[in-house]
């Protein structure tokens, strides 16, 4: 076996190496990344984490023999975190081997606001063992165990794990492929399989981590594998970004979709149609405000609607290429007459088919077809989540079908109308990630090298920076995804844009040019909710119940103090109802303050107070949602004041 090589004095070649701020450092020879901090300064030897060679991050002791750009990371570097969250990882499943002997480690990955470790283990972890677990990190940090690589032969790795009874590693080395080198890590003594980067040490973690909950997985994801127990936690620079996170936690709790979902009677789901929705009338009226909003946008930016059907012909998929890449997503029925059928997963098939039925000129062009089109897919139970993952949903869909010259304008005019529409819900953060193309795909590479080069060009053109999502994008062209941020910082992927010229000619679209001869359209997919029902999750997370006046599925409550204020209270009501407001009547004997009570959880924006003092003045005494005083108006003024802000935005 052997560490991180070093090089003979004889052959050293001087390096110079540029740093971020322009900077050259020159050595006689290769010197490593720790060499290189402390060459540049005490504090920054203390602090130094990580390298970053040519963009790649590495180990602080990789050593440089090359001429390279160069910059040592902290735990300020925006890539730092990662790397804090993988030795996390390491640190759970080395404790887990110190107070657990028996059981088998398989592997532990930073994620978006963490990490976790997959154990394989008869007794179920208990809440009891993740204190202890936690606990014990916390010790391996106080060790400030050295962390170091190094590099082993394949059947010198398989006989350590072997022996060591850690049988999913040893099966694991035989999926890494004859040119990659065998890459293990060691802290204390554990040892585990790994590619890096890592910390110089165990006491550079530091303590601002938790371990959250246990849940199950499979050995590779396979459910025919054993089951594994995955123990899941969070990591951050500091101890004040740890509170922050738990905190957002605590708040996001509050905001659950699903509780909320109950509480204000807006929808509900049961066994009997797993991954599908029960929406209430409340519920369903925030959904016909959404939908109204946005088809009104759509008609003003010269969209058509149209309407698909549910089951298409086996062909159809298969033409298309989506039986391949989906056929296990898809649910699928036979008909009498021994066709088989699929429920359509998503809309774009159904709309080529329009598109080509009849004879389309370049005077058509652009054409854009819009639909909330209704889509299933067989989802893994264990991947739904209330409504914001389902099997039965709609997309706000629509594909823009025109000429190569015209993709950079529909696209600018996309982008202009997406974030126009998100700042209407509320929504001002909105960033871009740009997916290329994926391993599988459809399409030739020169295709693929268009279709990037064609919607990153459109995307600069628009105003609208974007970082890159490497190998995400859809298996017929590259994408945009919008990533909007919510009311307390959380990031949800809704609307995208994708540049696609494959379909078209899988299905055989073609229009007339101005030189009489047939050519094939450029397809843009795209959609600014995505799934209704997700976005309504978000919505109603963002607002924590509390909608805008335009959304709230009841926008007023006319209450009466007594009973001798009933009439006029009607009266208030069927001026409310007539200028166009969602308003009901509370006429029950109940006190006011009871009133006031139950329709404040209830969310209702405005309580408009009626007694026998109003009905004699015809006045109304408004009280707003989370306010202490209330405002008396006369009647007229106060219903046109509420119409005011119950207005449907326009963008």
């Amino acid at each position: 076996m052997s560490s991180q090589p070093r090089i003979d004095a004889d052959i050293r070649r001087p390096v110079r190496l540029k740093l971020p701020d322009g900077s050259v450092r020159e050595f006689p020879g290769p010197v490593t990344g720790g060499e290189l901090a402390a060459a540049i300064g005490p504090r920054l030897a203390k602090a130094a984490l990580a390298l970053r060679i040519d963009g790649k991050v590495v180990d602080l002791a990789t050593l440089i023999d090359r001429d390279a750009e160069v910059a040592i990371l902290t735990r300020e570097s925006p890539d730092a975190l990662e790397i804090i969250r993988h030795d996390a990882a390491h640190a759970l499943a080395e404790a887990a081997k110190e107070l657990y002997p028996e059981v088998q480690v398989t592997f532990g990955p930073a994620t978006e606001n963490g990490f976790y470790y997959d154990f394989y283990r008869e007794t179920p972890f208990t809440p009891e063992d993740l204190a202890r677990l936690e606990d014990r990190m916390r010790e391996i940090v106080d060790r400030d165990e050295p962390i170091t690589r190094e590099v082993w032969s394949r059947d010198e790795a398989v006989r350590f794990f072997t022996a060591q009874g850690e049988r999913f590693k040893a099966e694991w080395i035989g999926e890494i492929p004859e040119d990659e080198p065998i890459s293990v890590y060691k802290q204390g003594k554990f040892t585990d399989l790994c590619t890096g980067p890592h910390l110089p040490s165990t006491g550079k973690l530091g303590k601002a981590f938790k371990l959250m909950k246990v849940a199950g997985a499979y050995w590779r994801g396979d459910p025919k594998n054993p089951q594994l127990q995955r123990v899941y936690g969070t990591a951050w620079r500091d101890e004040k970004e740890l509170q922050a996170y738990l905190s957002m936690l605590e708040e996001a709790e509050k905001r659950d979709h699903r509780r909320l979902g109950r509480e204000l009677d807006l929808f509900h789901q049961q066994e009997e149609a797993v991954g599908s929705v029960f929406w209430h009338p409340k519920g369903w009226t925030l959904w016909r405000t959404v939908e109204n909003y946005l088809r009104r946008r759509l008609e003003a930016a010269g969209y058509v609607e149209v309407k698909t059907p549910q089951l298409l012909d086996r062909a159809l998929w298969e033409a298309s290429g989506h039986w391949e890449k989906f056929r296990e997503n898809m649910f699928i029925a036979e008909s009498a007459d021994e066709r088989v059928l699929a429920l359509k997963p998503m809309n774009c098939p159904g709309h080529v088919q329009i598109f080509r039925n009849g004879l389309r000129s370049y005077r058509d062009l652009p054409l854009r077809m819009a639909e909330f089109g209704s889509c299933h897919r067989n989802e893994p139970s264990g991947a739904l989540h209330g409504i914001m993952r389902v099997r039965a949903f709609t997309q706000d869909d629509a594909h823009i079908f025109c000429r190569e010259d015209q993709v950079t304008e529909e696209s600018i005019a996309f982008c202009d109308l997406l974030r126009s529409v998100y700042r209407d819900f509320g929504f001002e953060d909105v960033r871009v990630k740009f997916s290329d193309r994926p391993p599988v795909r459809a399409g030739s590479n020169e295709t693929w090298d268009k279709a990037e080069q064609g919607l990153k060009a459109a995307v600069e053109a628009a105003g609208m920076p974007y970082t890159l999502n490497p190998g995400e994008g859809a298996f017929y062209g590259p994408k945009l995804e919008f990533v909007l941020r919510d009311a307390i910082g959380r990031d949800w992927q809704c609307g995208t844009l994708q540049l696609d010229f494959v379909l078209p000619e899988r299905l055989d679209a073609s229009y007339i040019g101005e030189d009489g001869q047939r050519h094939r359209p450029v397809m843009l997919h795209r959609a600014i909710l995505g799934s209704m029902e997700r976005f309504l999750g978000i919505l109603i997370e963002n607002y924590a119940g509390k909608f805008p006046m335009w959304l709230a599925p009841v926008q007023a409550v006319v209450a009466t103090i007594t009973s001798d204020a009933n009439a006029y209270a009607e009266e208030v009501l069927a001026l409310c109802k007539a200028s166009g407001l969602r308003a009901e009547a509370d006429l029950g004997p109940e006190k006011i303050t009871y009133k006031v009570r139950e329709h404040s959880l209830q969310k209702i924006p405005v309580i408009l107070v009626v007694g026998r003092r109003e009905a004699e003045n015809r006045t109304v005494a408004l009280r707003r949602l989370g306010g202490e005083t209330q405002e008396v108006l006369a009647l007229d003024a106060a219903v046109a004041r509420l119409v005011e802000e119950a207005r449907v935005p326009s963008g």
